[in-house]
């Protein structure tokens, strides 16, 4: 049997690393393969120092590959809000109906790729972005809609990975 795998998307620096840590550790658990991407052509480092080496670039994403995509958290990812390959990237693994995560801030970048049509949560800070996009914004730690899961903080972490991991046993 094939295992499934899963794609984490996390920025070059100022990734949030309780975030990863918590959501590749409860993948990995499930018995799930983890595949890091990034546009660092080096080590991605996280808010607190922790290094991680992407084991995919950007530009060689093919959502075939996967079952899963979540983007990680952290106030590095706000620099990609208006990446438009992760915007694609995230569109075509909705379109395939796998699911789609996002976490604390990475919530924006689906906004933005039309994909949070119904409510969402994120960061409370980036709030009034997801605002900006049309979307309702909830404050709750997560909520699921159809394949797309979104999640406010790191504390909200557990309950978004275990919703991910629940809509990707579906598949």
């Amino acid at each position: 049997m094939i295992k499934k795998s899963v794609l984490l998307i996390i920025p070059s620096k100022n990734f949030n690393e309780e975030e990863f840590l918590i959501i590749k550790t409860a993948i990995e658990k499930a018995e799930v393969n983890v595949f890091i991407a990034s546009d660092s052509n080096f080590l991605c480092i996280g808010s607190n120092g922790l290094k991680i080496k992407s084991d995919v670039q950007f530009y060689n994403i093919h959502e075939s590959n996967f079952a899963g995509l979540i983007l990680i958290g952290g106030s590095g990812m706000r620099e990609y809000w208006n990446n438009k390959v992760i915007q694609s990237v995230s569109k075509r693994f909705a379109l395939s109906k796998k699911p789609v995560g996002a976490i604390c801030s990475a919530p924006v970048i689906l906004a933005r790729a039309g994909l949070l049509s119904d409510g969402a949560t994120c960061y409370p800070d980036d709030k009034v972005e997801l605002e900006r996009e049309g979307v309702n914004y909830e404050d709750i730690a997560v909520v699921a809609k159809k394949n797309i899961i979104t999640a406010k903080n790191p504390a909200s972490s557990n309950e978004f990975v275990k919703a991910f991991l629940y809509e990707l046993g579906k598949r």
